[in-house]
């Protein structure tokens, strides 16, 4: 088996945010779930996706963290076909990602990778106790809050907590209580919790800080899904416009800044995009 780390929503090496990633042959079924368990945990990256072709133009994949399977990844899908693309295994042009979430269709292009993201559902606001639970995981009092902008639990391929706060110096000295959000996520059937902060003005549309402490990510540097979410959320509260591509950054807190860009198109479907670069590249001998 192929194996290559790769930094995803980045254009240099050590930015962004690190996947694994694992080719297998086209003849070769996906090992044991064990196995691949064993091979995300050692690599101790927030994902690891395994790839295998299943057409010319499909493939399929699936996404292991170092505590258990996802059903969506999305830096590590846009570190998989980077890892194609780069080697000649695809070319330009549109590809199926045949994944637990659904069959997603992914443009190839020579700089990005984007990806169709599954329908946005709007699972529901949360009460007013739970809201202030999650701001008080984070170290948040009343003054964090924005007003008109629920803390709304929403789901594109996965759930997660969008919590919005009012400023940047707020968003970088937010401080997670582990167990509390752990907790949390449990009781409420989440991965994780997704903290934004919009700037009045200039080019980034939010910038972002990521946590699923539940699945062992403590904190995330990019998250596909996340911000697909976050897309779904400012789209439905009229804070962006059809077609017009928005730019979040995520992973400055990590000392790891990344460049994810989204947009939403008339029919509502959500394309997130990005750059990656690998980084390493070698053998796994199982």
């Amino acid at each position: 088996m192929q194996l290559f780390i790769v930094d995803a929503f980045t254009d240099h090496i050590f930015g962004g945010n690190q996947a694994g990633v694992v080719l297998l042959r086209e003849e070769q079924p996906f090992p044991d779930d064990v196995l691949m368990q064993k091979i995300a945990a050692e690599l101790k990256h927030s994902e690891t996706a395994f790839v295998r072709r299943m057409a010319a133009k499909a493939f399929e994949l699936r996404y292991f963290t170092p505590e258990s399977e996802v059903p969506l990844c999305g830096h590590a899908t846009v570190s998989a076909f980077t890892v194609l693309r780069n080697f000649g295994e695809i070319f330009c042009g549109e590809m199926i990602a045949k994944t637990q979430a659904g069959d997603l269709c992914v443009l190839i292009e020579p700089d990005n990778i984007w990806l169709q993201m599954p329908p946005g559902e709007l699972i529901r606001a949360l009460t007013t106790e739970e809201a202030s639970r999650v701001y008080a995981a984070y170290g948040l009092d009343e003054s964090s809050r924005v007003e008109g902008m629920q803390p709304t639990i929403l789901k594109v391929g996965l759930p997660d907590i969008l919590l919005p706060v009012s400023s940047k110096d707020a968003l970088d000295h937010a401080l997670q209580n582990r167990d509390a959000v752990i907790r949390l996520s449990s009781e409420l059937g989440l991965v994780g919790v997704h903290l934004f902060y919009c700037p009045p003005e200039g080019d980034v549309t939010a910038y972002c800080r990521n946590f699923a402490p539940l699945f062992g990510i403590d904190e995330e540097s990019a998250t596909g899904t996340s911000n697909a979410s976050l897309t779904y959320y400012l789209f439905s509260n009229r804070l962006i416009e059809i077609n017009r591509i928005s730019t979040f950054v995520q992973g400055e807190a990590m000392g790891k800044p990344s460049k994810i860009l989204s947009r939403i198109e008339g029919d509502g479907t959500i394309r997130i995009g990005g750059n990656a670069v690998i980084s390493i590249q070698g053998e796994l001998r199982i």
